[in-house]
């Protein structure tokens, strides 16, 4: 009795069948989700790397392989990567203790009272028809609250089933949702809570796919760890309302009495679209194999409204706060100044965005300096029959100065879903956009569910352009957002747009997607940032130094992350080099990069030949820091070339306009370049809020002056008896040089001199294998133009 009694104690969930041994074995080769970037291949510092000009690289969705129940998947309907070996992901930090995911069927539902965060009292058979995630890693480790997943029932090749499968939540810490099964294929929200999370999902098959098997429940168990971020800096959502507004929105009369059109249904409506924005982010970023990094909301304790039954119950929740502003506007002044807008000239064009930002600014009580992302939705517009206009609108979004601001109407909100489980509804709601209420918005917005793709993908595509994002060639940022409903469901309706029957069924492939470059300035932008990224540096400089033998050297603190090239006339970019080592912890990107003319024009045109046609290229660092060169032809090393007097030195790109008033050349070799006896001891600096002049002073008592001597002046004084020398300058430059600091070969800085908060910050220091030779520039009453001569 003893001998039973002990083995009665043991946990269930420590007998499994040898089947289950081995998957679990297999199944967790791949590691816990890495926080970091996932490996996608190889990563070069030269010009070998790859340059896209596609919306999105190959998707990293693939099959899961580790169950052998279902065969690699090489058709059609299958994974998106066929029967390619599974994503390997790095494991940086120990998943939890949990048990391996499980794929079993019940049979006559009575059995479905199991524990949902405890082990099954009898494990059941294996069942090739359990819910199969092929999106995500059991284990995997995850930023958001609300996750994104795909996955498949069976084989789709040879039985495609239909049905729904319901997910429940980790210990039941929130309300099932169940999503609907088409062809074998799934997609489903997820909505977790910190830390880890043990979900069921359960797949049940319709009877007229499921022939024997509507009598069973096959279920499948994965694992999904939620770290939230609180380091990074939060996306804050803010409705903003005239000071008179009764806080209402457009509708048609059976969507106002059946939901509401009030102030509370758009606050559920807005967080639910946000929410979708964030898992469709977050999903497309480790599609681009960056992990599954996306930006985060500012969050408060409140009663929950992403479930339906939250919101029926009350159930407090920790979700997105949505902070209610007003400004000083009346309705009637906002409606009529966007109507003014539509006939006034380009200076007003930006006049209602310009009053968002005051009203956002007075309600955050932002100070100078202090940095704040927000998305702004108008809950004053409002669609005028009459003028067929949209008023108290715009579609705005700007990532300059300290207020990051995104902004978009309320026109579409009542076609939003307000919980999750109404996501599936409102994407396949055919209900034809009834114009005597509501806004058909540049005609892409025929029915309900294109109304919420137009609604909430055209405000995702202004929060783009807050992260800091241009229009691009493909993807969310050129209206790709016209098929964002393929992101949530597996069937799409008719189409008004297309006039066509939807796709059926929705795969990974087919949907709308951030274009590679997004998700480049996402991997390294402030809100994306995950635990283990390399420490932010306050040093965002990216400098280009033509050399010898047509070279061209781009230098960047912080490291090269990617270049942009523009041929002649294109006003997206359509053509990049990136230097992204994923294999990396920390940022992974080469200092300096060396790249050619010859080798650009290769890339943008497919021959070096076009000589007459110019490439603009723009270079971004590590920080986001970007340098422009309007023409690559102007980095000739033969247009740089200085004389010196041993050899050639050359010349670096300007800073600053060189347009002041009788503003003229100047050119200065520094004797310490040339003559080894001389030895430089200081450098004076003439300034006040802009820089006049640098003096050069010897140890021989003589000098060298570039610039004037007006303003006051400082001298910074080398330690020449420890071997300090000259390593190079800061400069604050936008149309002149606003200030100036020495840097030393010890590392000592002198501090800037002129006006600190002046024009962008640059670091002119020469590239590995170079050093200073002298000056370049231009001076009229003060410093307007400088570079540096550079040689062996």
């Amino acid at each position: 009795m003893p001998l039973f009694k002990n083995l009665r104690s043991r946990s269930r969930s420590s007998f499994r069948s040898p089947s289950r041994s081995t998957e679990k074995s297999n199944g967790t080769s791949n590691g816990a989700q890495s926080n970091g970037d996932v490996i996608s291949g190889k990563s070069s510092s030269t010009l070998d790397s790859a340059s896209y000009s596609s919306v999105t690289p190959p998707s990293s969705i693939k099959p899961n392989l580790s169950t052998q129940n279902l065969p690699a998947l090489n058709g059609s309907n299958g994974s998106t990567n066929g029967g390619s070996s599974p994503l390997t992901v790095s494991q940086q930090r120990p998943p939890p203790s949990v048990s391996p995911s499980q794929r079993n069927s019940y049979f006559g539902g009575s059995s479905l009272s199991v524990n949902n965060g405890g082990a099954r009292s009898s494990p059941g058979p294996s069942s090739p028809y359990a819910p199969r995630i092929v999106s995500i890693t059991d284990n995997a480790w995850v930023n958001q609250k609300v996750l994104l997943i795909y996955g498949q029932v069976g084989d789709p090749r040879q039985h495609p089933l239909d049905g729904s499968i319901t997910v429940n939540h980790h210990q039941d810490n929130f309300p099932q949702v169940s999503w609907p099964v088409n062809s074998s294929h799934f997609k489903a929200l997820v909505h977790l809570v910190p830390g880890p999370n043990r979900l069921r999902l359960d797949f049940v098959a319709a009877k007229s796919s499921s022939g024997n098997l509507h009598h069973a429940t096959h279920s499948s168990w994965i694992n999904v760890n939620y770290l939230p971020l609180t380091n990074s800096p939060p996306l804050h959502l803010v409705i903003l309302l005239g000071k008179d507004s009764e806080g209402t929105f457009d509708a048609v009369p059976e969507k106002a009495n059946r939901e509401g059109n009030n102030l509370e249904t758009a606050i559920r409506k807005y967080r639910m679209a946000a929410y979708l924005w964030q898992a469709f982010t977050g999903e497309q970023m480790f599609r681009n194999n960056f992990g599954r990094r996306c930006f985060r909301f500012e969050e408060e304790w409140q009663p929950g409204t992403v479930s339906e039954r939250d919101a029926a119950s009350g159930q407090m929740r920790n979700e997105a706060k949505v902070h209610i502003v007003r400004t000083e506007k009346t309705v009637a002044e906002l409606r009529d100044l966007q109507l003014a807008q539509q006939y006034a000239a380009a200076t007003r064009k930006d006049e209602l965005f310009n009053i968002a930002q005051e009203a956002v600014k007075s309600h955050f009580q932002l100070k100078p300096g202090q940095k704040q992302y927000v998305s702004v939705m108008l809950l004053d517009s409002h669609w005028d029959k009459e003028s067929q206009t949209i008023t108290g609108h715009a579609a705005l979004g700007s990532g300059s100065g300290d207020l990051k601001m995104a902004m978009f109407g309320s026109h579409c909100l009542q076609s939003y879903p307000s919980s999750l489980e109404g996501v599936v509804d409102a994407f396949s709601d055919c209900t034809r956009t009834n114009t005597d209420y509501v806004a058909n918005d540049c005609g892409q917005a025929g029915s309900n569910w294109e109304s919420a793709n137009i609604g909430i993908g055209a405000h995702l595509h202004e929060v783009g352009h807050l992260f800091g994002c241009p229009h691009q060639e493909s993807g969310i940022m050129l209206r790709d957002y016209v098929r964002l409903n393929r992101s949530f469901v597996t069937r799409e309706p008719f189409s008004t747009r297309t006039k066509t029957q939807g796709l059926h069924p929705c795969l990974p492939q087919d949907e709308c997607s951030w274009h590679r470059l997004d998700t480049l300035r996402f991997r390294f932008h402030p809100c994306f940032r995950l635990p283990n990224d390399a420490p932010m540096s306050s040093d965002d400089s990216v400098q280009a130094w033509p050399v010898e033998n047509g070279k061209i050297l781009l230098t960047a603190t912080t490291g090269i992350a990617f270049i942009e090239l523009y041929a002649e006339g294109d006003q997206v970019c359509r053509h990049f080099l990136e230097y992204v080592n994923t294999e990396s912890t920390s940022n992974g990107l080469p200092k300096q990069v060396t790249v050619t003319e010859s080798e650009l024009r290769q890339r943008v045109f497919g021959t070096d030949k076009e000589k007459k046609k110019q490439i603009k290229i723009s270079i971004y660092s590590g920080t986001l820091g970007s340098f422009t060169v309007d023409s690559i032809s102007s980095l000739k090393s033969k247009n740089s070339q200085v004389k010196l007097p041993k050899g050639v030195g050359y010349r670096g790109c300007k800073l600053g306009l060189s347009q002041l008033a009788e503003s003229q050349l100047e050119q200065l070799l520094l004797d310490c370049a040339f003559q080894y006896k001389k030895l430089l001891t200081s450098v004076r600096i003439y300034h006040n809020d802009k820089v006049h002049g640098l003096e050069f002073l010897y140890e021989d008592a003589t000098s060298q002056m570039f610039g004037n001597r007006d303003g006051k002046s400082d001298d910074f004084v080398l330690d020449t008896r420890r071997g300090e020398i000259l390593l190079g300058f800061y400069v604050r430059a936008g149309h002149w040089i606003d200030a100036i600091e020495i840097l030393t070969s010890l590392g000592r800085k002198s501090g800037i001199f002129g006006n600190a908060s002046g024009g962008s910050g640059y670091n002119l220091i020469p590239p590995l294998g170079y050093k200073i030779a002298g000056l370049t520039g231009s001076c009229g009453a003060w410093i307007d133009g400088l570079s540096l001569i550079i040689m062996h």
